[in-house]
């Protein structure tokens, strides 16, 4: 048995699982032991499904000696974010309150995957809730960045972005509503696909309970993988439409071939806060690649960006005050402090605010159509700034200054269009990520470009942490 099968990438497993060159359990025992080794170090895994994982390449295995055909991923070993429901194993969203709730069946995209050959092999660490810029949940404890782990290893899908980054899975299932799949993904040094509003189903459900309007229109499930092929053949697997989420759209996997060159539009400083230059060096090496592909690249600014944070915040923290009162008791000291901080930039608004708040999205949504009718990619950094050491917020200020290098993702976000973050080297000695944003349903486009910065900065991980 190859010992190193986690090494591996996604698509590489599925091929020689479904060659027969390997077995699905070799695959699994291969991780398992990949884990074992260190996740101690990390602290990236929290559920390990063992048991379930074995039982499931055995099967994979059985189908493949009788002669059925197995689907694209099978054999692939991945980790799901503590918030994302998987048949028998509690959902956590990492607080002691919920550690006994067990669903009884799949969140539609694990079913999905799981349908397409690909094995969960264990729940991934997350802030309590998701609502905390700290990597740690009252559960589980603290994820570490396996590039130094003094850094934080971003937020919220900390533990999926760490798992693939070392090699405990193949592939990550996380979710996004304001960067929380794309910072994971380029603070350890691998991809994430953030795809369209309706792109693919999901279940947000807390105890079946049906999550409110902002809650049902800002946050998307979405894989981390090592490299873009591995993203490209999770979102083919994810995309669709189901019965079990009436948002997901029958869209097609790729849209009408666009007049070349095509262009991009570049966005260098959004906020005008200013951009690290190794940062800033990122966006121009990552330019000067998708130049020397064909694509045609001009500077641009992000229209009416201050009024959509501001409408982010609103929509978002007006549902979130409502019941702050008992929310709060379910999380850490760390993770009151966060909301509480954002609570006081951004008080929860009276009903008619609220209402119009819902229109100037529109709008805004509406002007982002316009720009992408003539920029049908942009190109950004990830995060205007290098990977931070993990951040405790004392007053609003730091607060709102933390946030400002994600002012992107949070606006990608709140359009609801699709974006992929992909290394691009290196900055201030740690991993650094651009992201492609294309148009609504242009995941396609998004991974063209992704794949052409890819083969310029090559595949930073899997990657052995560094112990702390």
């Amino acid at each position: 048995m190859d010992t190193e099968l986690w090494k591996s990438t996604a698509t590489e497993l599925a091929a020689e699982v479904t060659r027969g060159e390997v077995t699905a359990a070799e695959v699994v025992e291969s991780h398992l032991a990949r884990i074992a080794e260190v996740n101690p170090a990390v602290n990236a895994v929290t559920q390990l499904m063992a048991d379930d994982a074995r039982m499931a390449a055995r099967e994979t295995d059985r189908r493949r000696a009788a002669g059925e055909r197995l689907g694209p991923l099978a054999g692939v070993p991945f980790t799901v974010k503590e918030n994302i429901h998987v048949a028998g194993w509690p959902t956590t969203h990492g607080v002691e309150k919920l550690r006994d709730h067990v669903p009884e069946a799949d969140s539609p995209p694990v079913r999905r995957l799981r349908d397409a050959g690909a094995i969960p092999i264990g729940h991934a660490n997350m802030p309590d809730l998701a609502l905390s810029s700290d990597p740690a949940s009252q559960l589980y404890g603290k994820t570490y960045n396996p590039w130094a782990p003094e850094k934080t290893p971003g937020g919220t899908s900390s533990g999926d972005g760490v798992a693939v980054a070392v090699g405990m899975a193949a592939l990550g299932l996380g979710n996004d509503s304001g960067g929380s799949v794309r910072l994971p993904a380029s603070f350890n040094g691998v991809a994430g696909l953030k795809p369209s509003y309706g792109r693919f189903a999901a279940d947000h459900r807390v105890r079946g309970q049906e999550p409110t309007l902002a809650s049902q229109l800002i946050p998307v499930d979405g894989p981390l993988a090592r490299t873009v092929a591995d993203l490209r053949a999770a979102f083919e697997t994810l995309a669709g439409t189901d019965p079990e989420d009436p948002r997901a759209v029958p869209a097609p996997l790729a849209g009408p071939q666009l007049a070349t060159p095509v262009k991009v539009g570049v966005v260098i400083d959004p906020v005008g806060a200013g951009v690290h230059p190794e940062i800033r060096a990122g966006i121009d090496e990552a330019a000067t690649a998708l130049e020397a592909a064909g694509y045609v690249l001009e500077e641009v600014e992000i229209p009416r960006l201050a009024e959509t944070l501001e409408g982010y915040g609103k929509l978002i923290m007006t549902e979130f005050g409502l019941n702050w009162h008992r929310t709060r008791q379910l999380l850490s000291e760390e993770g009151r402090r966060h909301i509480d901080l954002f609570l006081e930039r951004v008080p929860h608004t009276e009903l008619a605010e609220y209402v119009r708040q819902t229109a100037v999205r529109l709008g805004i949504q509406r002007d982002w159509s316009r720009l992408q009718a003539d920029y049908p990619l942009l190109l950004a950094a990830t995060s205007t700034q290098p990977v931070p050491v993990a951040v405790r917020f004392d007053d609003t200020e730091s607060h709102a200054q933390a946030m400002l290098p994600l002012a992107l993702c949070t606006a990608t976000s709140f359009v609801g269009v699709p974006a992929v973050s992909v290394p691009c080297g290196f900055a201030d000695g740690m991993p650094r990520g651009v992201q492609l944003i294309g148009q609504m349903y242009r995941e396609d486009l998004c991974l063209e470009a992704a794949e052409v910065i890819e083969d310029r900065f090559g595949v930073l991980a899997p990657i052995d942490p560094r112990r702390r």
